[in-house]
């Protein structure tokens, strides 16, 4: 009788061991003094140094990269998707003010392949560097029958801190606020579903420079004008899922609207590209792309010119976008 085991069932534990050896050199390169602890245990261990702070609130959040992970596999490039996983995390906690501290990351598999999952825990070390955050741990799960051969997923997990009395939640946006945009790298990791319609298999491939660029990562400019700024942005969006419609109208007080002037930028040839071969509705490209603006900051109108010459200075363009006016928590694109 033929005796089963776990690596006859498509799972290698070896080379699962072997893989988590080899990653551990690479990731020690975006450890700060506050990691304790090598990665491998059952857990991960970082030193909070609350004496930094009066009352430290910590904020966390959880994301993937979506289908734009579609068209890394095709392409066979994995080297930029994992900046991605870690620029949809920690733009998303930089909304409230925190500065990302640790990282960790799941990558499932349907049967491992070292030199591929090597290139994308690379980049995901790279976008933690960008962002000062360590990457201190995380799970790679090889699933035979749950993905197809050459497949992956990627999840991440962030966690930042922010000081209770420098919360940014919106609550403070009033009539009369100006909004900055800052500049997208491109299409970063949302809507990739819809371009994977527009465009065919052979296009994707071609276009995969364009397609695979990696989301900003708006970190290191946004903590530093916060710093030269800290009463004056009231409140910031990352322009991701849902786009400026659903994004901005999150962190928007009940009684305020938010105006878009769709001409006061110069929108990437890529939307464009999109839009015509698509016969995509404006309405329905700013509701699903970030349209060249990958965050948004509502900020006095008397700092704005302060705020785009900060940015400038970090090398991040922007621009005024829009304004603040009285309405009922509702954006407009016009």
């Amino acid at each position: 009788m033929r005796k089963l085991t776990y690596k006859g069932s498509g799972v290698d534990i070896k080379k699962a061991g072997a893989f988590k050896q080899k990653i551990k050199a690479l990731v020690r390169s975006s450890f700060t003094a506050d990691v304790l602890k090598d990665i491998g245990g059952f857990g991960s261990f970082f030193n909070l140094d609350a004496k930094k702070y009066r009352q430290p609130v910590l904020v966390s959040s959880t994301d993937g990269v979506g289908t734009k992970l579609k068209i890394a596999q095709i392409t066979n490039k994995h080297d930029t998707i994992g900046i991605d996983l870690v620029g949809m995390n920690v733009n998303d906690i930089l909304c409230t003010g925190a500065k990302p501290l640790f990282f960790l990351d799941y990558i499932a598999s349907g049967k491992l392949k070292p030199e591929v999952l090597f290139n994308v825990v690379k980049g995901i070390n790279q976008g933690c560097i960008q962002s000062g955050c360590a990457l201190v741990g995380g799970e790679t799960a090889e699933m035979p029958g749950m993905y197809k051969a050459g497949e992956y997923d990627l999840a991440g997990f962030c966690v930042g801190v922010v000081e209770r009395s420098k919360i940014i939640d919106g609550s403070k946006i009033s009539a009369g606020n100006l909004v900055i945009g800052l500049e997208s790298s491109g299409i970063h990791s949302n809507g990739y579903s819809l371009v994977r319609k527009v465009f065919s298999i052979n296009e994707q491939i071609r276009m995969k420079g364009e397609l695979l660029k990696p989301t900003r990562i708006y970190v290191n400019p946004v903590l530093s004008l916060l710093k030269d700024y800290p009463e004056g942005i009231s409140g910031i969006a990352h322009i991701t899922g849902g786009a400026f419609y659903d994004k901005i109208a999150r962190i928007l007080p009940e009684n305020i609207n938010i105006r878009i002037n769709k001409n006061s930028w110069v929108v990437p040839k890529i939307f464009h590209l999109l839009q015509n071969k698509g016969g995509i509705e404006d309405r329905e490209m700013y509701h699903t792309f970030n349209m060249g603006i990958g965050m948004v900051l509502m900020v006095k109108d008397y700092d704005a010119k302060g705020v785009i010459a900060h940015l400038k200075s970090s090398g991040l363009k922007s621009w005024v976008i829009g304004e603040a006016v009285k309405g009922k928590k509702e954006v407009e694109v016009v």
